[in-house]
Order: C-alpha cells, then sequence, then structure tokens
C-alpha cells in the first residue's frame, strides 16, 4: 500500500509504563494480588464506559479519573493510590520498548512521516526527546490540546492533517481495538498489535514489512540507557 505516514499510539504501542505490580508489591502486597489487582485495575480502565468519561482532556480530570480507579488497591496498601499515580501515570516515567527507537529511526530515513497520536493530557515531546526521539517524528497529536479523544474520528483527521497526509496514504498503529481501531472511521488504515511481556520487543518491524523498509540492524534496536526520577542511583 502506498502509505506516506505512520501514526503511532504513545502508551502501550511506542512506551510501556513503569511496572505498577511490582511497586504494589514494593507496598507490602502479595506478588500474586499484586499482579491481580493491577490487572483488574488496567482492564477497567480500557472500557467504553472509562475511555467515555474525559480522562484525558485535562491533567486535573486524568488525575481524579486515575485515582478513582486505583482506589481498588487502598484496602491492601492504604496511600498507595498517589504513589501509583505519580510513579506509573506519568508519562515522564515512560520507556520505550526495545525495538522503538530503531523502527522510527528507519521509517524516518526512509522518507515516511511519522507522528504519534496519543489520548494524553500530558505533553509528549519532551518525553521523545530526552530519549532522542523527537528527531524522528514529525507531529505529536495530543487529545487535551485538542479537546477530543479517540475514538472520536475527528482527531484521526486531525493528526492526518498536522501530518500532511491523507487518511488513505496513512497507516495508524496502536493496542486498543477501542480507541485506535477507530481510525478505519475516518479513512486510515489500522495496525492492531497485541500485548507482549514487559521489556521485550514490541513487534513494531512489522510496520517495516508492511511498507517494504529494509529492517535495522540488530545493534541498531538497543534504547539508550537512561535514569529517571525515582530510579536507583
Amino acid at each position: 500500500m502506498p502509505f506516506r505516514a505512520v501514526l503511532f499510539d504513545f502508551g502501550q504501542t511506542l512506551f510501556q509504563a513503569p511496572d505498577a505490580a511490582a511497586l504494589l508489591t514494593e507496598a507490602g502486597v502479595e506478588p500474586a494480588t499484586a499482579q491481580r489487582l493491577w490487572a483488574e485495575i488496567w482492564a477497567r480502565a480500557l472500557t467504553p464506559e472509562e475511555l467515555a468519561k474525559g480522562r484525558d482532556l485535562s491533567e486535573a480530570a486524568h488525575r481524579r479519573h486515575w485515582m478513582e480507579l486505583f482506589a481498588a488497591a487502598e484496602p491492601h496498601a492504604p496511600g498507595i493510590s498517589r504513589r501509583l499515580y505519580e510513579a506509573v501515570m506519568r508519562v515522564e516515567s515512560w520507556t520505550p520498548f526495545p525495538d522503538t527507537p530503531a523502527v522510527l529511526a528507519a521509517l524516518h530515513e526512509g522518507g515516511v512521516a511519522v507522528g504519534v497520536l496519543s489520548n494524553t493530557a500530558m505533553a509528549l515531546q519532551p518525553v521523545l526527546a530526552v530519549h532522542g526521539l523527537d528527531r524522528y517524528v514529525s507531529a505529536c497529536v495530543e487529545s487535551f490540546r485538542l479537546g477530543i479523544e479517540k475514538p472520536d474520528p475527528r482527531i484521526f483527521a486531525a493528526a492526518c492533517e498536522a501530518l500532511g497526509s491523507k487518511p488513505e496514504e496513512t497507516l495508524l498503529v496502536g493496542d486498543s481495538h477501542l480507541a485506535d481501531g477507530a481510525g478505519v472511521l475516518a479513512g486510515l488504515t489500522v495496525l492492531l498489535l497485541p500485548g507482549v511481556p514487559r521489556d521485550t520487543p514490541r513487534g513494531l518491524e512489522a510496520v517495516l514489512d508492511l511498507l517494504q523498509i529494509r529492517r535495522p540492524a540488530p545493534s541498531q534496536a538497543t534504547p539508550r540507557n537512561l535514569r529517571f526520577r525515582g530510579d536507583p542511583a
């Protein structure tokens, strides 16, 4: 297909969140219970009912709705909601999947316009810059700036306009059939990636195969080692 541009979802597509279950365990929750609790919280966060609350239209709404979701963990670790929010939901704490840097670089070098489209209440460009990825991204389209969220078709149209591409020339890559899958309503082709274990390649090289762009050498696929607030010294 003659794709001229690729739009990537940010969370759980290009970047992964810190290990929330590990944080719960550190707070004294039994490991199996911590894994179950986080799986239940995350699953609820992705339901149509939660997505419809406007969680990513402002930072205040983002904090309020996530704190409500985290309340399920309070009986197991009192006071954990605030810690979870600050450590897990702040985008500056998220890190690229192992294959993100090399795939973005390959697309950029192949002359394909790259954008990031996200339901988020926080700016993403600074996070990309910390990892040296902003050089490959032509546009960041964030829901809180536009006042609309995925799955509203208007946000996909706005992202295509920001990239200077037509919807039929744009590939959307994401992980949510509810949020990202709605890109088809705006005329985009959508590639949804299944989940993978933490700290493993995301499967982003499938995008290079679709666009017939040469895969990067293995040595190019390792992200830079960076330290974030709260990481051990």
